[in-house]
């Protein structure tokens, strides 16, 4: 997965799981906002110095850009480990949820077979 991919998809987890925290959008999109201004912050990081958060996983002196966005990568991933919420929110209608396959469709049967005459 490129490294751009791989920002994306933390970027999507890290707004869901702020979703889980705060249900309520209104008290969600301040937190949105804030996970946005972190990520726009270490979005063209390429020196371990001026990225915004610690540098665990770099080995001292190492500036090379590909393994300091891994090691930004890496501890995005901790981090969401570390905030992951102990009852997730789950959409009513989604498996798991409160009305998950409570209006199911009636099955479809084959017809009774037709009487035959005999009079």
């Amino acid at each position: 997965m490129s490294t751009r991919r791989a920002a994306l998809s933390l970027y999507r987890r890290s707004l869901k799981l702020a979703l889980d925290w705060a249900v309520h959008r209104h008290l969600w999109r301040g937190q949105a906002l804030y996970i946005r201004s972190l990520f726009e912050a270490n979005r063209s990081v390429t020196d371990p110095r001026h990225q915004r958060v610690g540098s665990y996983g770099l080995v001292e002196g190492d500036t090379r850009a590909d393994v300091v966005i891994q090691a930004l990568l890496t501890e995005t991933e901790k981090l969401l480990e570390s905030w992951k919420h102990p009852d997730p929110y789950t959409p009513p209608t989604a498996p798991g949820g409160s009305k998950y396959e409570r209006n199911l469709p009636s099955p479809v049967l084959d017809p009774p077979p037709h009487p035959v005459n005999r009079h």
